[in-house]
């Protein structure tokens, strides 16, 4: 392995229930063809069907544990946020070189010790999380990727637990009406989800406060339902933001005179950098069809269902609430695959100044750093650190 290039290092995902790897394989040799080299700890893949046999054909080294991989990368690559790693006893930050570059998630406003420790090594910290929505990043856009996902998911996993046909089925015994679906909010996941539940059958509404998503709703084969936006939903980087407490209980008063006529709700509806809006109080699941099921995107975030417990299925008046996490890593193959196509076109993009230095002037780099030289780089992340201190 050549001393001069940068080593870009891939340990195991130890985040409970994580199965994908943050690089699979195929982009190996994508990397490489740009002077990096490419280490995987030991058994990184495993548990997405990525052996370390592939890996090494396809030209990474393979590190025998995570000290040995933090200790030589340049460059982390991961998925979920650093953490203690057990079997070391030591945090993973702690492990890292001074000065070297992280590239994944962070989640900083839910995890600001995290950003402290990699102040303290004068890590450079990105955050896939606040990649722009840009036309030039959508090939980057891993919240899209995974968004999509959780999104077919949560109708499988709405059809397992409800106990009746999706489609319409005509037999000798009798004609079975279709299912009846709602999915809140017609984001990338809810879009997927409205896909996946016509695929199956279902006779499907969708709820969304955003004019410009009807036509997209409509072309999938549901009907829109919303009303009109009185006050602006989206950030700059055309994220959705926290609406005012008035709009909010318009929604809820639509989403309440609709939610009886359903057999299963599908949530999506989150607010970049905090806690989701609950559109769905105690009182509209008590109202709720018997044996309904309410499929909450947005448990990682408090949810979207005042009932949710997030990582738990629950049943409260009749109704089961799943209270689903992290999606994607159910399907590991595909996540893992999808999640590295977008780190590859992310890391070239980063990489792409002849003397390896960032270019801060371009919009992606500039929007996903988040600390750099020993400081957070990101005024709204630095603002919400300070107030905590």
């Amino acid at each position: 392995m050549s001393s001069k290039n940068i080593i870009v290092g891939v340990p195991k995902e130890i985040y409970g229930g994580e199965m994908r790897v943050a690089l699979v394989p195929k982009m190996i040799s994508s990397l490489k063809r740009l002077g990096q080299d490419i280490v995987i700890e030991k058994g990184a893949g495993n548990r997405a069907f990525f052996s370390d046999e592939e890996y090494e054909q396809a030209g990474a080294g393979v590190a025998p544990n995570a000290a040995q991989l933090y200790a030589e990368a340049d460059i982390i690559v991961k998925i979920n946020p650093p953490q203690e790693n057990m079997d070391e006893e030591k945090h993973e930050v702690e492990m890292m070189k001074q000065g070297c570059t992280y590239i994944g998630f962070l989640n900083p406003t839910k995890k600001p010790d995290v950003i402290r420790r990699m102040i303290e090594k004068t890590i450079t910290g990105f955050d896939m999380e606040y990649m722009p929505r840009i036309a030039r990043a959508q090939s980057m856009d891993i919240l899209s990727s995974m968004s999509s996902i959780a999104g077919y998911r949560a109708v499988i996993i709405a059809a397992q637990y409800l106990g009746k046909f999706f489609p319409l089925m005509m037999t000798a015994a009798g004609t079975i009406p279709p299912v009846r679906v709602m999915i809140l909010g017609a984001g990338v996941a809810g879009l997927q989800a409205i896909a996946t539940a016509r695929r199956l059958g279902a006779s499907v509404e969708a709820f969304d406060v955003r004019p410009a998503v009807r036509e997209q709703i409509e072309s999938l084969g549901a009907k829109c339902i919303g009303l009109d936006a009185i006050e602006t939903v989206e950030t700059i980087g055309g994220y959705t933001k926290r609406v005012s407490d008035e709009f909010l209980e318009s929604e809820r008063e639509i989403i309440d005179s609709r939610i009886v006529h359903h057999d299963v709700v599908i949530t999506t509806a989150k607010a970049f950098g905090e806690n989701a809006p609950v559109l769905i109080t105690d009182g509209m699941v008590r109202r709720m069809k018997k044996g309904a099921v309410i499929v909450d995107i947005a448990a990682d975030q408090g949810g979207n269902c005042e009932l949710t417990v997030a990582g738990k299925n629950i049943e409260k008046y009749g109704i089961t609430i799943c209270g689903v996490i992290n999606l994607p890593a159910t399907f590991p193959v595909d996540g893992s695959i999808l999640y590295s196509k977008n780190m590859t076109n992310f890391i070239t993009n980063l990489y792409k100044t002849k003397d390896g230095t960032f270019d801060f002037e371009d919009e992606i780099t500039r929007s996903t750093c988040i600390t750099y030289q020993g400081k957070i780089v990101n005024k709204a992340i630095k603002k919400t650190i300070q107030k905590e201190e």
